[in-house]
């Protein structure tokens, strides 16, 4: 689409010119001529995706005075956090100013430019909400996240009137996100049975010459062997038919003897139903869960007292680790649940502390963690795990991300009235994933 990239370096001239990557290039730039163009930019970490759809946003906007687009993600932390303020950035790049080139409206969530084009930024989760719009283009962040059925709808929306302006104009959508973690819709849709005007990108993280030195690199050291090809190499491919938790084989379980002189590790899942703590020893590098409890309709003082029965001749440390908002006060007590478990442990005699975050990461970044330490790229094997710890293990071999996302499919409530085993679901592995996050997080 060369009247695009001609239209890209008129706006930027005397402010900044940008030289794109050749994937980026590729995204930007239309090579048929169908009337609806569909785009999907699939790459690792740091292989300038959102910098690519927030650019393609703005350049849609000048081009083509008084279009309309939206710009969403399943949920609207992530379009705050990240697509929004890569839109300013491009914005103060271009040396554009509030209130002369653009308007910003935080209660419409609206982007308005001088020349009557306006981009509406808003969440997924409820999609029958946009069913009023007619739109010019639309771009997707982490379009792996977005339902396939959302995604059908968006399609149904590309429906705002063309004005005889708008020379060579062609609807857009236009999505970017990480590799799925197995072969989910988007690969059905743009790899295995795709149209002639859908189109595919893939953009390794190691193909970004403007990255720091090294920075792939240090990927690859944390990272287990199969997170790199996926989230660095952007590599497309079965996951371990979807297990949450990869290649945990059996020399990750081991009897682990409880060491009474070594410092005691408790980490924490706070649900009511289950409550799941798991019990682990630790060395610089490795960690080992040797115990776990897993209890029905209980309260935290009762899950401490289980601790203390079954070992109330510790005589290390006992440190706990878990879930940060235990340190939240609840509406039925006056203390936290960390509070709780201090003064039950110090009453029985223990020496205490707590070592917690001061918030919870995404749950990707823990299970990201986890994974590395059960087998880094390097092929290390850094976690084991006791046969006594049934749930985990059971969590281990189960927990499953939904098909075509990779959000991790946690069980209804009918399903688990259907199957109460399926309660126990997600609950230790949180437990267990705090705590290596704790020690060994991976920063993205």
């Amino acid at each position: 689409m060369p009247h695009l990239r001609h239209s890209f370096f008129r706006f930027i001239k005397g402010t900044m010119l940008y030289k794109l990557l050749e994937a980026q290039r590729r995204f930007l730039e239309i090579p048929h001529n169908y009337s609806l163009d569909v785009a999907v930019y699939q790459g690792g970490y740091g292989s300038g995706k959102t910098f690519a759809g927030s650019l393609l946003g703005i350049l849609l906007a000048l081009k083509f005075p008084g279009v309309r687009g939206l710009v969403g993600a399943q949920t609207y932390t992530l379009v705050r956090d990240t697509t929004l303020q890569t839109y300013f950035e491009h914005l103060d790049n271009f040396g554009f100013e509030e209130g002369r080139d653009y308007e910003w409206s935080s209660t419409l969530q609206k982007l308005t430019f001088k020349n009557g084009s306006e981009i509406l930024f808003r969440h997924f989760d409820e999609p029958n909400k946009l069913k009023s719009l007619n739109l010019g283009f639309v771009e997707i962040e982490e379009m792996s996240d977005v339902p396939y059925d959302t995604f059908k709808m968006i399609l149904g929306r590309m429906r705002q009137r063309v004005k005889k302006i708008w020379e060579n104009f062609t609807y857009r959508i236009f999505g970017h996100t990480n590799p799925e973690m197995q072969r989910g819709w988007i690969y059905k849709t743009f790899v295995e049975n795709t149209a002639p005007n859908y189109r595919f990108i893939t953009a390794p993280t190691t193909q970004n010459i403007y990255l720091p030195d090294g920075f792939c690199e240090e990927l690859k050291k944390i990272y287990d062997e199969k997170y790199y090809n996926i989230f660095v190499l952007a590599q497309n491919g079965e996951y371990n038919s979807g297990l949450v938790i990869k290649d945990f084989t059996d020399d990750n379980v081991k009897n682990i003897k409880y060491q009474p002189e070594m410092d005691l590790h408790i980490s924490c899942d706070f649900n009511v139903d289950p409550m799941c703590w798991v019990f682990a020893h630790k060395t610089d590098e490795k960690v080992f869960y040797f115990d776990e409890i897993a209890m029905e309709n209980t309260t935290t003082a009762k899950a401490c007292e289980e601790f203390c029965r079954r070992y109330p001749a510790h005589k290390g440390k006992v440190i706990v680790n878990g879930d940060a908002s235990g340190d939240n006060r609840s509406c039925t007590s006056e203390y936290t649940n960390y509070v709780i478990i201090k003064k039950k442990l110090l009453q029985y005699g223990y020496d205490a502390e707590i070592q917690i975050k001061a918030f919870n990461p995404p749950i990707k970044n823990r299970i990201m963690a986890f994974n590395a330490k059960v087998r880094s790229a390097d092929g290390e094997t850094c976690l084991f795990v006791d046969k006594k710890c049934e749930k985990l293990l059971y969590n281990i071999h189960n927990l499953k991300y939904k098909e075509g996302s990779s959000r991790i499919d946690i069980p209804t409530y009918q399903q688990i009235k259907q199957s109460k085993e399926l309660k126990f679901l997600s609950h230790p592995i949180d437990a267990a994933s705090y705590l290596v996050d704790f020690y060994w997080p991976i920063s993205l």
